[in-house]
């Protein structure tokens, strides 16, 4: 079964900030379209909203097939605007993976290829207890070690700080994904 984590929030945006958790490697080969992702797997599902937290964390194969099958459903309850860290990488695993094509209306990077934890140290923003301090491959490495409340915690801490970013410092135009089979 999905584990699942809940908390209410309280702090006012319109729309929702989406954060995956994913496994597998980027193909090098298309750097520039969506294929770039086409080998990676999301594992964890975090949203936050002004009202609440959710996590949806994938604990084996099977149940990152569960997690695929149930993206589109937790789409359809999620409020507009779609925020990310980098929309490209969230819409191009969709594309792949779940067969959705995502448009988010912001981008939280400040600049292309803008690491996290430069904005979370510029804007001073805590580091809302993640275990890995903003370096992912350490939540890949956690996945596979079934280390999965601090995957969660990762996660819930991404999307703290990627709130926190919103609030801060605004959003820019997200770059458009050209969405490649």
């Amino acid at each position: 079964m999905i584990l699942e984590h809940v908390e209410e929030t309280g702090v006012d945006f319109e729309g929702t900030i989406i954060d995956i958790e994913s496994i597998g490697e980027f193909n090098q080969q298309f750097k520039y379209d969506s294929r770039h992702y086409k080998d990676i797997r999301q594992v964890i599902l975090g949203y936050i909203t002004k009202k609440k937290l959710h996590i949806y964390c994938a604990t084996c194969p099977e149940e990152i097939e569960e997690l695929r099958l149930k993206t589109p459903e937790v789409f359809k309850g999620l409020e507009r605007p779609y925020y990310a860290f980098n929309c490209n990488f969230e819409s191009g695993v969709w594309f792949h993976q779940v067969d959705m094509q995502i448009d988010f209306e912001g981008e939280l990077q400040g600049v292309p290829f803008e690491r996290k934890k430069d904005a979370i140290l510029q804007l001073r923003i805590p580091n809302y207890e993640d275990p890995f301090h903003d370096l992912g491959f350490l939540c890949i490495k956690a996945w596979h070690s079934k280390e999965f409340k601090k995957v969660i915690a990762h996660n819930r801490a991404c999307l703290l700080k990627e709130r926190d970013i919103l609030v801060k410092r605004g959003h820019c135009q997200p770059d458009k994904v050209k969405f490649v089979k």
